[in-house]
């Protein structure tokens, strides 16, 4: 019997930039997943009160956010960042030719170009899956927010694509579908990134196909197939495709093939300057203003 490696492998991120890359001009054809988390994500933003100067986009691919981010923020810069190039000049194409306050930077999500707190708003669709060190990421992120600004993303859970995970787990034992964090895991994470005001919930969104192949292009056309350190290296054989097939079938309901996305939605505060209380009678001994208060340095 074949031993399987349960630890989480990590993402290729030299193939997630390849994958992307490829994947740029067509990416708008197919991202309906996409689309409609982006426009539930950008409804969790709608009734929070915030004037934030700066914000970024990030992992803002073709530019789907873009538009909104900026008519909504009309006096902040906007910045979309992706790891891809190819997928920024689709963003860039769609931006106004004039007036715009879109800028674009080709970077990735866990080493950030931008200086200590000068992000107001951070916001990410569906990008976050593709991060190996997520308390890092978070803890980057928390550096270059402003206190008081936002973190707002959405993300994938470990449910996602769970009927290929276990049509493949029934061929062998490697890894075929990317892994995704648990929600709880998630919030604890941007606790102990420094977060504060976390609120992280989830929901299941189901995709339907004709057959498994047409579930396969999509992955492969939206650049989100298997991209893990521990996936299969080659071409899986005719035999273990056609066994992973019969194994999916049994998912079939009412002429279609489900496939499972598990969306995490997330927020969280970059905390503000604690107050803390200082007896007047200290203040007065060191020659300072009586202040019952202030801030914590």
């Amino acid at each position: 019997m074949k031993s399987v490696d349960t630890s989480t492998p990590l993402v290729d991120k030299r193939m997630v930039r390849a994958a992307f890359e490829r994947s740029a001009e067509n990416y708008d054809q197919v991202a309906v997943l996409q689309r409609t988390v982006a426009e539930r994500l950008l409804d969790h933003l709608a009734p929070v009160r915030l004037q934030p100067r700066v914000v970024v986009d990030l992992g803002a691919g073709t530019g789907m956010c873009l538009r909104q981010l900026e008519g909504h923020y009309r006096n902040a810069q906007v910045i979309a960042l992706d790891l891809a190039e190819a997928m920024l000049k689709q963003a860039r194409r769609k931006a106004p030719r004039f007036f715009s306050r879109q800028r674009f930077v080709c970077a990735d999500a866990e080493c950030l170009p931008f200086g200590n707190g000068s992000i107001h708003l951070l916001f990410s669709n569906l990008t976050l899956q593709w991060c190996n060190h997520l308390e890092h990421t978070y803890r980057e992120f928390a550096r270059v927010m402003v206190p008081g600004g936002l973190l707002m993303f959405s993300t994938f859970g470990p449910d996602t694509l769970k009927e290929l995970r276990a049509s493949f787990a029934e061929v062998d034992g490697h890894s075929h579908v990317n892994s995704f964090q648990d929600l709880h895991d998630i919030g604890d994470a941007l606790m102990a990134s420094g977060f504060c005001d976390v609120v992280v919930d989830a929901e299941r969104i189901t995709m339907t196909y004709s057959d498994v192949m047409s579930l396969m292009s999509d992955l492969k056309s939206l650049g989100a197939h298997n991209v893990t350190s521990r996936r299969q290296r080659g071409l899986t054989g005719k035999q273990r495709m056609r066994a992973m097939t019969r194994a999916y079938e049994t998912y079939r309901e009412q002429g279609v093939l489900p496939a499972t996305y598990e969306v995490i939605y997330a927020h969280a505060w970059k905390p503000l300057p604690r107050l803390v209380s200082i007896p007047v009678t200290a203040l007065q001994a060191g020659g300072g203003r009586c202040d019952n208060e202030v801030l914590e340095p």
